[in-house]
């Protein structure tokens, strides 16, 4: 309300000629029930660039009171307030969580009900469903959230490049971010990554669905079969192909081919199992001698 571009644009319970009367009227209404501690809850309702022309003040407000009834914050006192301090259309709601007869509105797991509230609404009204975080203004972004958008845009960043899980530890590492491993019980196979940041850690898939370690591990072998098809081309072509980083990842590794053999069976691959290393001959032999399987 003490902004320039902020409009307050309805108000239930509550005097929106200053502030003051707004904060008066509040703290009259907290008096009824003066054991909670966060009285005045605090919500943002934010919509894309793209759907500008859908949004009249009238129309906001009503979205604002669907939004609301969803999130069974009702008979209470409010304050609509919309912001034009960015391109994206935006209001915020001002709720007390003291009701009309003196009881406490819940605040439990609103962050994971307001995600689905916004889904439904979203979709039911047309609004733009912006692909993946590449729209989100990472300037305006704080704390946890931050963190995640950071790490979110750094691995993918490295991931692009990275054919093996030591590069993209490395590229990572020079940009303050540790992996950590979860293991299954027991063994040394993974199932699971987190990433370190700021000392901030999340789940792979806290950070974004393709930052699982499978999703991951998936990419860098991508990488590494597109890599080797450059390097096949060039050797059609009589082109010496730089040193070969090994593909070798904690799930999946591969068989430690040398630079020749491993060019053999990439090319040829109808014989490569007559071309196999003869080390890797050895090593499967002793494999079955204590009955183990590759």
């Amino acid at each position: 309300m003490q902004k320039e571009q902020a409009i307050v644009l309805h108000g239930e319970g509550v005097r929106t000629l200053d502030v003051k009367s707004a904060i008066h009227d509040f703290n009259a209404q907290r008096q009824m029930n003066p054991e909670l501690g966060k009285a005045v809850g605090h919500l943002v309702l934010s919509w894309s660039a793209f759907d500008k022309d859908k949004l009249s003040q009238k129309v906001m407000v009503e979205r604002a009171a669907e939004y609301m009834a969803k999130m069974k914050i009702q008979n209470t006192q409010y304050l609509i307030v919309e912001h034009r301090d960015t391109n994206q259309p935006h209001i915020h709601i001002i709720y007390n969580r003291v009701d009309n007869a003196g009881k406490s509105i819940s605040d439990r797991f609103q962050k994971r009900i307001n995600q689905k509230v916004c889904k439904e609404m979203t979709l039911k009204h047309g609004y733009y469903i912006g692909e993946g975080k590449t729209l989100v203004n990472r300037a305006r972004l704080k704390g946890i959230d931050k963190t995640r958008y950071e790490l979110a845009d750094q691995i993918k960043m490295a991931s692009r490049s990275a054919v093996n899980w030591q590069q993209l530890e490395g590229a990572l590492s020079s940009g303050g971010i540790a992996l950590i491993y979860k293991y299954k019980s027991g063994t040394d196979q993974i199932e699971g990554i987190s990433f370190q940041k700021d000392g901030t850690v999340l789940k792979g898939s806290k950070v974004d669905r393709s930052m699982s370690f499978l999703a991951v591990d998936r990419r860098l072998r991508e990488n590494f079969q597109q890599q080797m098809s450059v390097r096949r081309r060039m050797w059609d072509r009589g082109i010496l192909p730089p040193a070969q980083e090994k593909m070798l990842t904690h799930r999946y590794g591969l068989p430690h081919y040398n630079e020749e053999n491993l060019l053999k069976d990439l090319m040829d691959p109808i014989n490569q199992h007559d071309t196999m290393n003869p080390e890797l001959k050895r090593k499967q032999k002793r494999k079955k001698s204590r009955g183990l399987h590759l």
